[in-house]
């Protein structure tokens, strides 16, 4: 359109173009003064000219124009490497990263908001896994999303227990394992969290891989609760179904309690023996019942070291080992641990504190624990709970869902 309008001929305003007798053809040779009536209406007209077309013809070009950057700059985005972007976000050869699809922008914004007050939020690098997420960021926050190819399905990454979440989930180690090949210090977070405190600290001595343990005692607890009541309710019916109806529901209604109060004991003893001490240890815990420990993917340092980079390499295998199918709903949490299980001897690991960084089975099920350590609460990870809306609740619920009233506090402002 504005090659076009450039190359469109223009008429001279001062010519007749189209006479209307042979004598005003004689007439338009002789030389008109600027100043004389003829000449001062000619001048006024093309001031009018100017001001009422000039605009209107404008609008295109400036629109085209304006098109035109928009396109340069998606285009600019969309070359964006990792390289790059590491290099212009890193502060002290360090980067704080997270893995994002548009969905989960609400979360991410929540989570920016809390970084942000502990004044680190200049060393976040968003890695986004769709081109809507990458062109949001940027357009706020320009240069701190980069999106490494190819990008995947938003709609179906969010659904947890999903081919669509494996495939998202999967690529964590990838992107890691380029980071820490830059030469870079990571930490990696879920956006599902919140930073009540500055985690930098925690992170004591020169070891190769920092996590945190995700063992939710009190939500395996409840779960062999349940399933003991189920057991326990059929077998009490099988013995009193030949009894009469009064009886046998008298008997339901006495013995089903007390054995249940039996089991209830012993499950209670069971999640005080699951929370660990305040002085544990920082070794890497003994591995559960499936052979392997519950060690969280969704909170981990790295620093660029040789045996980071062999966790993060045996975790890419382990998943191409455990690949998602409909009979085996894999995500990336069993691969990471078999990896850190397989490597141990090799790789400087370190257990950050229970207390610091509680599991969400944890910190939002267990209030005697969250009282009794309190202001020692480091990062809050929202997990053991599935579905957006239910993890909104449960922020709201406990004060840590910023974005309502808090959004401008974040660099992205309001979304």
């Amino acid at each position: 359109m504005s090659s076009f309008l450039h190359q469109r001929p223009i008429q001279n305003p001062f010519s007749n173009a189209y006479p209307v007798s042979p004598r005003s053809s004689s007439t338009s040779q002789r030389p008109i003064s600027i100043f004389s009536p003829t000449g001062l209406i000619i001048l006024l007209s093309l001031m009018v000219i100017l001001g009422v077309f000039v605009p209107w013809s404008g609008m295109p070009v400036a629109t085209f124009s304006n098109s035109k950057k928009a396109s340069s700059s998606l285009s600019k985005w969309r070359d964006y490497t990792l390289a790059e972007a590491a290099s212009f976000v890193a502060k002290n050869g360090t980067l704080i990263v997270c893995a994002v699809s548009q969905p989960y922008l609400p979360f991410l914004n929540n989570w920016l908001i809390s970084i942000t007050r502990q004044k680190h939020q200049e060393k976040v690098l968003v890695i986004a896994e769709d081109y809507a997420t990458l062109y949001k960021v940027n357009e706020k926050w320009p240069g701190h999303a980069v999106l490494v190819p190819p990008a995947i399905d938003s709609q179906t990454a969010h659904k947890f227990g999903s081919q669509g979440f494996f495939n998202f989930t999967s690529r964590r180690p990838q992107h890691l394992l380029k980071i820490l090949e830059l030469g870079y210090n990571v930490m990696y977070n879920d956006v599902d969290m919140v930073w009540l405190r500055d985690p930098f600290p925690y992170l004591e001595g020169n070891h190769d891989v920092y996590f945190t343990d995700d063992m939710a005692a009190w939500i395996v607890v409840v779960k062999r609760m349940e399933s003991m009541e189920r057991r326990l309710n059929l077998v009490l019916n099988l013995i009193v179904a030949p009894l009469p109806q009064t009886l046998g529901c008298y008997i339901l209604e006495i013995l089903l309690p007390l054995l249940l109060y039996r089991k209830v004991a012993s499950c209670y003893f069971s999640l005080v023996d699951q929370v660990k001490a305040l002085n544990h240890s920082h070794d890497l815990p003994p591995p559960g019942k499936k052979g392997r420990t519950y060690i969280c993917s969704c909170m981990i340092f790295l620093r660029p070291k040789d045996g980071a980079k062999l966790v993060m390499k045996k975790w890419i295998e382990e998943l191409q080992a455990q690949p998602w199918s409909k009979a085996k709903k894999a995500n990336d949490q069993p691969a990471f641990n078999w990896a850190l299980n397989k490597t141990a001897g090799l790789v400087d690991l370190y257990l950050l504190p229970q207390a610091a960084f509680p599991t969400g089975g944890l910190y939002f099920k267990n209030q005697t624990w969250v009282q009794q350590t309190k202001g020692m609460h480091v990062i809050i990870h929202n997990n053991y709970i599935i579905g957006f809306e239910k993890k909104i609740k449960r922020f709201q619920d406990y004060g840590l869902w910023l974005v309502d009233d808090h959004a401008l506090d974040s660099p992205l402002g309001r979304l």
